[in-house]
Formats: C-alpha cells, sequence, structure tokens
C-alpha cells in the first residue's frame, strides 16, 4: 500500500506539470482572448517606453478642429466650402489629398434643394425655377476633386446591407496560397456608406477608413483590405484598400493593381506552415502584414507638428509654401463629430492622425512585423523549457531550476526588447514565461507537498525525542537517517532519580500512578535540556541522557549544558513543592524526588547507529562513558550536579564551581578532577562564595599534603561559610565525606607516593 501511493505521489509529480504544460500549449493555439489581449499589453509596453521617433515626412492633417467649426460654421459644411479647401490646398502645393469623411448624402445646401422645401407661390416658383438652373454643390464639388487629380475619397465598410458597390480604384493581384482567396483572410462585412457617384467617380482613389480597434478598445492594427460580403448581381467579393495604402499609390503614380503576397508564395520565408498574408506591394514599396491583411502601427503619440487648422486654409493664413509637396488628409478631431480613437500611446486620438502615423511609416519603410514563425517559435521554447521543469524540478530541487528559469527569463525578456527596439520584430515574451511559471509552480508545489508530508512524518516519528532544531535538520534532510558517524567536540549529559526503589515500593499496588509520577518528573527535565538546544538521547526507565552541539553546532555548548542542569535542579524544586502540597492535602506520605546529574565533554563519535533494520541517533566514546560516572558519583559526594574536568575548564568563568576530588572512576585508570555545579555567574560572583571557594581549596591542598590536622580545622570553617553563602546550598554531605577520610587516614596513613587521588570502587 505505502509504495502503491508512493509511486502515486512520484507519477503526479510528473504527469501534474505536465499536464498543465500541455494545456498552456493548447491555449496558445486556440488564441483565447486573455492569451491575445496578455501579448498586446506586452507590445503596448514596449511602445510606451520606446515609442517610434517622429521624423517629417510631409505628412500633414488639415483639422476641422472646434475653431474652424466656430469660424466657418457647423458641420456638415456645403460642399463649396469644401471645394474651396480643396482648391487652396492644391494652389498651396500640396500633392495627394485624402478625405477621411464619407460624402453619403447629397448637400442640402444645394439651390434646387434648398428651395424644394420652400412653399409654392407666384415668387417662390420663379426663385425654383432659376435654382434649378444654378450648379448642384455636389456637381461642384466633384468638379473641383477631377480638376485638382490626387485625391482619395472615403468608404466606410458597415454591418448595414447595401444596394450599390462603392466603386473601385484598385485591384489586387494574389501570389500563393493556390486555392484561396483574400476574403478567406480578410476582413468581411456585408455593407458600406458610400460617397454620392459623382464625387466618387471623380476621385483618384477610394479606399475605408475603417480604424478597427482590439476588443480592448485599443487601436494597434488596422486593416490595409477589407472585402464587402453583398447580395447584389456582382461577380465575387469586392476589395477595397484602406486610405493610407491608396494614397501611398495615389502619390507614387503607381499602377492600380496592387500586388498581395500570401505566406507560401514564390520568395518569402515561409518558416512554417502558417497561411494568410505576408506583404502587399504598392508601388515600390513592400508593406508588411500579419496573416489578416493587417499593418501594425507603430505609434509616435500625438504630434501637433502635423496639425493645420482648416479654419486657417481657408483664411489664406498658411505661411507661403508650408504645403508644398506635402500630403494632406482632411479630417476632424473635433468631439463632437466622434471620431476619436484609444491607442497604446494616447487616450484619445482623432481617427484620421491613425492614418497619418501609417502613411508616414509607408513613406519611410518603417514597418513592425510580428514574423510567422514567432509563435511557433515562442511553443517550441515553451515546449523545450516546460519538459526542463517538469524532468528537473524532481530531482535538482526548487532553487536550481528556479535560478535558471530566472536567467531564461531575463534573456527571453532581453531577446524580445532586442527584436522590438533594434529589428522591429514582435516577439511575445509574456506568455511562455507565465506559462512555465504555472508550470515550475505546480512541480515546486508537488515537490514540497511531497517533502512536506515526509517532513511530518519525521517530525511525528522524532519530536518527542530530538531537539526540535535536530528535528527541523532531519525533516528538512531525510537522507540523513542511515547509518554512519562522524566524531565531534560534544558535551554529555547523565540524569538520574536517587532512591528509586524505595519511591517504587510505594507504588507496589499503582503502577500507573508510577509512570504518572516518571512522566511528571521527566516532562519538564526534558524541556530543559530541549530549550537550550540539547537532544534527548534516550530515556532508560528514570534516566536521562543528553546531549549537546550534534547534529547541529551549539554555540558555547558547555555552557548551555551547565545552564539546562541548574534550570532542571529549579524545575525539581518546583515539582517537589507541587507535590508536598498534594500529599498534605490528601493526608499521605511525602518522598521528595531527587536526581544526580553527571557532564563531561570531549571528542565523541555520534550518528546513526544500529542496524539496517532499526538504528538510533546516538553517541559513543570515552567522554561519555565519563559523563555516566559522574552522574554515579553525585550521591557519594553529597551534590546534585559533578561537571568533569574538561568542562570545568571551559566554564570555570561564568558558573559557581568547587573542586570535589581527584578520583579515578571505575573502569579508568586515569584520575580525573572533578567539580561540582552549584550555581550560575550571579553566585559566581559573590563574596560570600568567593570566602568558600578560598577556604574549600584551601582544605583540599591541605588533604592532598596530608596535612590532617589543617585539613580537619578547615572543614570546620567551609561548613561555616557554606551555611550563609549566598544560594551555594549545604555541602554537609560533602565534608562528611572528607571528615571521614580524614578519620581512616589518620588511623592508616595512605602510601608516601599518594597524590590524593581517590579509586572508586562503584559506578
Amino acid at each position: 500500500m505505502r509504495l502503491t501511493k508512493r509511486r502515486l505521489l512520484t507519477s503526479l509529480h510528473y504527469l501534474g506539470p505536465l499536464a498543465i504544460l500541455l494545456g498552456c500549449i493548447f491555449l496558445r493555439w486556440q488564441d483565447v482572448p486573455f492569451v491575445d489581449q496578455l501579448r498586446l499589453s506586452v507590445f503596448d509596453t514596449y511602445q510606451r517606453i520606446s515609442p517610434r521617433t517622429y521624423e517629417d515626412v510631409g505628412v500633414r492633417i488639415v483639422d476641422i478642429d472646434e475653431r474652424s467649426l466656430e469660424e466657418l460654421g457647423q458641420w456638415p459644411w456645403p460642399r463649396t466650402r469644401l471645394a474651396g479647401l480643396l482648391y487652396r490646398l492644391r494652389l498651396s502645393g500640396a500633392q495627394v489629398v485624402g478625405f477621411d469623411i464619407v460624402f453619403a448624402e447629397p448637400d442640402r445646401t444645394s439651390p434646387a434643394r434648398v428651395v424644394n422645401d420652400w412653399p409654392s407661390g407666384p415668387d417662390t416658383d420663379k426663385i425654383k425655377a432659376l435654382a434649378d438652373n444654378l450648379p448642384d454643390h455636389d456637381a461642384l464639388f466633384a468638379q473641383f476633386i477631377r480638376g485638382t487629380g490626387k485625391v482619395v475619397t472615403a468608404i466606410q465598410l458597415t454591418t448595414k446591407k447595401i444596394n450599390e458597390l462603392p466603386r473601385q480604384t484598385g485591384n489586387f493581384s494574389v501570389a500563393g496560397e493556390a486555392g484561396r482567396t483574400l476574403s478567406d483572410f480578410i476582413p468581411v462585412l456585408p455593407g458600406a456608406a458610400k460617397n454620392l457617384d459623382a464625387i466618387e467617380d471623380a476621385a483618384s482613389g477610394n479606399a475605408l477608413v475603417n480604424v478597427s480597434p482590439e476588443q480592448d478598445g485599443i487601436v494597434r492594427r488596422v486593416p490595409l483590405l477589407a472585402a464587402i460580403d453583398h447580395e447584389l448581381p456582382a461577380i465575387g467579393m469586392p476589395v477595397y484598400p484602406t486610405l493610407s495604402m491608396e494614397m501611398l499609390r495615389v502619390l507614387q503614380d503607381a499602377p492600380r493593381t496592387m500586388n498581395v503576397r500570401m505566406s507560401g508564395a514564390s520568395g518569402s520565408e515561409r518558416w512554417t506552415q502558417s497561411q494568410g498574408i505576408e506583404a502587399i506591394r504598392v508601388g515600390a514599396v513592400t508593406i508588411p502584414t500579419d496573416h489578416a491583411g493587417h499593418m501594425w502601427v507603430h505609434f509616435t503619440g500625438h504630434q501637433t507638428d502635423r496639425y493645420i487648422s482648416a479654419a486657417d486654409v481657408m483664411n489664406d493664413a498658411l505661411p507661403s509654401g508650408s504645403l508644398q509637396n506635402k500630403v494632406v488628409l482632411i479630417g476632424t478631431s473635433a468631439a463632437g463629430l466622434l471620431d476619436l480613437r484609444s491607442t497604446p500611446l494616447d487616450r484619445v486620438l482623432p481617427g484620421v492622425e491613425v492614418h497619418a502615423e501609417m502613411l508616414e511609416q509607408m513613406i519611410l519603410e518603417h514597418f513592425l512585423t510580428r514574423p510567422y514563425w514567432a509563435a511557433e517559435a515562442e511553443t517550441i521554447v515553451l515546449l523545450i523549457l516546460g519538459l526542463f521543469f517538469v524532468l528537473a524540478v524532481p530531482r535538482l530541487g526548487a532553487i536550481w531550476p528556479a535560478v535558471i528559469g530566472s536567467s531564461l527569463a531575463l534573456g527571453a525578456i532581453t531577446f524580445s526588447w532586442w527584436a522590438y527596439s533594434s529589428q522591429l520584430l514582435l516577439i511575445d515574451p509574456a506568455y511562455p514565461l507565465i506559462s512555465l511559471l504555472a508550470v515550475y509552480l505546480a512541480t515546486s508545489s508537488i515537490g514540497f507537498m511531497r517533502t512536506e508530508g515526509e517532513r511530518r512524518q519525521v517530525r511525528s516519528a522524532f519530536a518527542n525525542y530530538l531537539s526540535p532544531a535536530l528535528v527541523e535538520q532531519l525533516a528538512r534532510h531525510p537522507d540523513r537517517l542511515k547509518l554512519g558517524g562522524e566524531t565531534r567536540d560534544m558535551t554529555l549529559m547523565f540524569c538520574d532519580v536517587r532512591g528509586f526503589t524505595a519511591i517504587s515500593e510505594g507504588f507496589k499496588s499503582n503502577p500507573q500512578g508510577l509512570t504518572r509520577l516518571i512522566n511528571r518528573l521527566l516532562t519538564p527535565l526534558t524541556d530543559c535540556i530541549l530549550r537550550r538546544e540539547g537532544t534527548i538521547d534516550k530515556y532508560m526507565g528514570d534516566c536521562i541522557m543528553a546531549f549537546w552541539n550534534a547534529p547541529l553546532d551549539v554555540k558555547n555548548h558547555a555552557h548551555q549544558a551547565c545552564e539546562s542542569a541548574l534550570a532542571m535542579r529549579r524545575a525539581l524544586d518546583e515539582l517537589n513543592t507541587e507535590r508536598q502540597t498534594e500529599a498534605t492535602n490528601e493526608n499521605s506520605p511525602f518522598l521528595p524526588l531527587n536526581v544526580g546529574i553527571g557532564i563531561n565533554c570531549g571528542d565523541c563519535l555520534v550518528g546513526n547507529m544500529g542496524s539496517d533494520q532499526r538504528f538510533d541517533y546516538s553517541v559513543l566514546g570515552d567522554a561519555v562513558n565519563l559523563a555516566s560516572r559522574l552522574e554515579g558519583q553525585s550521591k557519594n559526594y553529597g551534590v546534585d550536579i559533578v561537571l568533569g574536568e574538561a568542562i570545568a575548564e571551559r566554564v570555570h568563568n561564568d558558573f559557581a564551581i568547587l573542586e570535589l576530588d581527584l578520583i579515578a572512576v571505575k573502569g579508568k585508570s586515569e584520575a580525573v578532577h572533578i567539580h561540582a555545579l552549584l550555581g550560575d555567574a550571579n553566585l559566581q560572583n559573590s563574596d560570600g562564595f568567593a570566602f568558600l571557594r578560598n577556604a574549600h581549596q584551601s582544605m583540599i591542598s591541605a588533604y592532598r599534603a596530608q596535612n590532617w590536622d589543617a585539613a580537619a580545622a578547615l572543614l570546620d570553617q567551609c561548613r561555616e561559610i557554606s551555611r550563609t553563602a549566598d544560594n551555594a546550598g549545604p555541602l554537609n554531605g560533602l565534608y562528611d565525606l572528607y571528615e571521614e577520610r580524614i578519620r581512616l587516614f589518620r588511623a592508616t596513613p595512605p602510601p608516601t607516593n599518594w597524590n590524593g587521588v581517590f579509586v572508586a570502587i562503584s559506578k
């Protein structure tokens, strides 16, 4: 069952992220709206950071602005006024004039139409007869258009059905994509708002003014071609060019036939199997497009230098030669005429300026392009890097793939920006990177959940035995749970309950009570150790074995062990006080709990020891054995905490320590100095303890010099000082021991070569 679960988790670690990767690729090829919008937002950001630099190539906008409407009258103007405007433009040297206005309705200011609404009568009938002989304004306007030449009129494709097709002034030859027509790719609408026939017939060109925004209302691409799917008795769908492209054709005096090159045409660089339009050639200029014949507009942003007020033209207020050899678009920026658009650089921009920017790019042959291979290249990068994350994260962990992925992401963004700024290529780094982030997060999340599961198992198994630091380390690196060890400088502690046999006899009929008592004792003592970065090696009945500085480094581990021992003494005092109160309330006998603690330090072998089937993290070495023997000697010397010589040398400046003896413990031939730990730095720095330490050391020196009288006298002095020394505690047991030894040595003197060593015969 466990093996099956592990295999399932391993499979999920690969199959889950792989499914996300394939889902991201599927969404990319479906080109769902949010994917397209994300890509467009990146391109918008590039344009905002580095818009096209404005270069004056002679494109001007004659603007029917608010001032023109105030000075010359509200819109629509009489066609005679527009004829005068056109005349002045050509007289000023304008090469080509294009209207961003559709003249779909007859001019109501024509004399015959004005008097037609008058009531009949002798006088009005005469006026009507005279008006019929006056020139029609539309015919006069058409005459000016034909006479000035190089004028392009506008049509607006709509969703309304039509009764008559707009005039086609140009046509298209198509190269490539056998069996496909332009209408398979370009925008197709059912109808159009067209000019009056007389006006269309007089113009040199007739073109679209449709500026189609994206789904978010922002203009980024403009269709260069569009078709009408009409229901009229005509052959095929007529295709019309956009205003800027038709003005470019007229400006060049180029043939009416424009060449549309499809992605599969001879000479086109077809890297993939993508289909659609690749470019449109107008005279000497080739305009790259997307597959639907849209041109990407590289905006400069609103430029006032492009604009000339129509009022200035009509009032002859322009400087001489200001329109010489210029290409002029006539449009409006007046808000009431509703020809306003949004672009990546401008929230509100007159629609005619979009055509002006496109015409500037055509003249400059400066084009933004999104190459055909871009989508496939982005997908291939996504697939390769996605598979890298799927395979690498479970093996390498989350860090290195994240570092590599971050570097690749930075490289992709840098390449995309270089392609835009230097090559005018639009490469999308955003969607592949976001998709890769999703794959990486999925992979690392599954790995995290898998690792956390293993960590929970480790924490659950060891939390009650090891220090929190060790538990966390093992949780982070479960692989460390294997056989083996290392030599480290460590501090060891053994703690045992004194008189446990007598205590157990009181619980003969209540073993559960004895268990509760032991647990009640070991819990606070254990807490004192764990809080100071110690590790509980094992419990042996009423005995605790602990150590410091493995497997993690513990700064000042000898000090930490001594602090733990003093804290255990305080915790034991509190527990005995509670138990005595409980015994008094229950009218039951009270036996205080006392412990003996032995602490030593030195080099030890520490690690996982045991068999392949079962092992424990434990410690071995001579320092361990000595610590155990020191705990056993605590009862003999009448103190509760005994320190070995090595640890006493490390902590004697920070704790209150007295030398106990020079002893050869059982199992060792070499003698060591052992010490009693009486208190912390506060006691060590007190005057009372200083007196006690001096008197005690003098007593030890006299004892080892076999000066029994001096030693006995100093014993009495030490007893007296110990009673009054600040918190040193009574040392009667220790001094009784030395008094007994002195009495024995007086009766039976030691050998002449005796050096003060006491040989212990018990543990």
